[in-house]
């Protein structure tokens, strides 16, 4: 098994470099410091007692977006507004993760490319961009259907680049949506885990997991050095 210092190799043992030409973030929780209290925004829509039951039914985490659907217009719209109640409130205490301006910086020097995909608005990853100065292109939104744990908005990226998905990293904070994006891309995953909460045995039976699992985003620039041939892609350098 294949390890760093700091961070842990899951999975299928790495005996070959392979090329890593992208790396595609998370947003919430990743590139920014968690301030989303998730849990009090799925009682607000959901209401204690469905969202007790269907919690015990889905131990990665619960898919908001998806559960909502189904339900009627009013009920639906009620519950979007719920949610961009508590995303609003995200926005104005927005913080850039430790780690991430290094690790985009690194990246650059190298000439991997850099890209976005969130179940957030739009607006939030504008003003993400326009707070930190980070460009990531492509960079997509909850607009984008389908959204992740959907492959299709990685898939995308990887279109727009013109490299195969086993190319490209996914990093992200969710097993349920970042690790299950990436795996089902076929590309290369890892989970920033800063507090341990994955190792918890209601884990440990989930579908997808992480080629990698880290606790800081500090600790991927040895890991890729490590690991990976960091090749340049086609047109790179114009996500800067």
């Amino acid at each position: 098994m294949a390890t760093s210092p700091s961070s842990t190799a899951v999975n299928a043992a790495i005996t070959t470099k392979a090329s890593l030409r992208g790396v595609v973030f998370d947003m919430d929780g990743t590139l920014t410091v968690p301030v989303i209290d998730f849990p009090a925004m799925y009682r607000a829509v959901l209401g204690e007692e469905e969202y007790v039951k269907i919690k015990s039914k889905n131990p990665s985490g619960i898919d908001i977006l998806h559960h909502t659907e189904t339900w009627s217009p009013d009920k639906q719209k009620r519950a979007y507004q719920i949610i961009a109640d508590f995303e609003k409130q995200g926005l104005d205490r927005l913080q850039i993760m430790p780690g991430a301006s290094e690790l985009c910086g690194f990246l650059d020097s190298r000439n991997i490319r850099r890209g976005l995909i969130t179940r957030n608005v739009k607006e939030a990853v504008d003003l993400f961009h326009q707070r930190f100065g980070m460009i990531f292109s492509p960079a997509l939104s909850r607009e984008f259907r389908p959204y992740k744990p959907d492959p299709a908005p990685l898939l995308h990226i990887c279109s727009n680049w013109d490299v195969q998905p086993n190319e490209v990293m996914m990093i992200g904070d969710s097993l349920k949506d970042d690790v299950a994006c990436g795996k089902r891309a076929g590309a290369f995953t890892c989970l920033l885990d800063e507090t341990g909460r994955y190792d918890s045995p209601e884990y440990q039976n989930v579908e997808f997991k992480p080629d990698y699992k880290v606790s800081s985003l500090v600790e991927i620039h040895k890991l890729l050095e490590k690991d990976f041939n960091l090749t340049p892609c086609p047109n790179s350098g114009t996500h800067k």
